[in-house]
């Protein structure tokens, strides 16, 4: 993670990839009393899926999106270090 900050539309809070990264910051870093809340995600990942949700997600894609933050994490690198690098990465073009 690199500690980038963002400021997101109260819509997409309800969203269910958002519910899955708050239940993931609230396990690895348990919930803030003041300040921000740290979502376990690098800038790239999480500028992705900003950029997915203000475009709209059909229901497949948020599935597709869900279940691949919720297998490999928020992190390039992470998925990368996990022996992934070979397999096909979720993309969505622009």
């Amino acid at each position: 993670m690199d500690k980038r900050r963002f400021v997101i539309p109260l819509a997409f809070l309800s969203n269910t990839i958002f519910y899955e990264l708050f239940r993931m910051s609230e396990k690895e870093f348990g919930l803030p009393s003041d300040g921000p809340i740290t979502l376990p995600c690098d800038s790239v990942v999480m500028n992705y899926i900003v950029t997915l949700l203000k475009r709209g997600l059909s229901k497949d894609l948020e599935k597709a999106v869900l279940n691949s933050v919720a297998s490999y994490g928020c992190s390039l690198n992470t998925y990368f270090h996990q022996g992934h690098a070979e397999q096909q990465l979720l993309v969505f073009g622009f």
